[in-house]
């Protein structure tokens, strides 16, 4: 077995800056687009929070496809990461990009972050908010 799978996840806007570059020379990853989902930014109490507000996770939980859509997303990655520790891969980026990079986009790189957490938890997870910097963590 080799070192430690690192999996990176990115959320991103469209519109600003777009599908994040893999900088370990893989050539990406996952490039997930949740401009499918209803946008809480488009709701006046909204606006100006992020995915990480409680009133835009109930929003997305309660109102869109969200659930279905990271449940989706969440069996696909599995199917990836399973593969990878198998095989003894370092790497895998995960990307979630929606129009803004602020709402969609970052309520799923925190949720799936969990998901990989608590169910790999020989992995190391990173989060990387390319448009809201000030939400990042480790």
């Amino acid at each position: 077995m080799s070192n430690k799978l690192k999996v990176e996840i990115h959320s991103f806007s469209y519109k600003k800056g777009g599908i994040p570059k893999d900088n370990t020379g893989n050539g990406g990853g996952f490039a997930f687009d949740c401009r499918g989902i209803l946008n809480p930014g488009r709701v006046d109490e909204y606006k100006q929070q992020t995915g990480c507000d409680i009133g835009v996770q109930n929003y997305l939980e309660t109102v869109t496809e969200m659930p279905n859509f990271l449940e989706l997303v969440k069996n696909m990655v599995s199917i990836n990461i399973d593969n990878y520790l198998s095989r003894g891969f370092e790497h895998l980026q995960i990307n979630f990009g929606c129009t803004g990079g602020q709402h969609r986009s970052v309520y799923c790189a925190e949720k799936i972050a969990v998901f990989i957490k608590g169910k790999y938890p020989e992995t190391s997870v990173t989060i990387q908010h390319d448009e809201q910097p000030q939400l990042n963590h480790q």
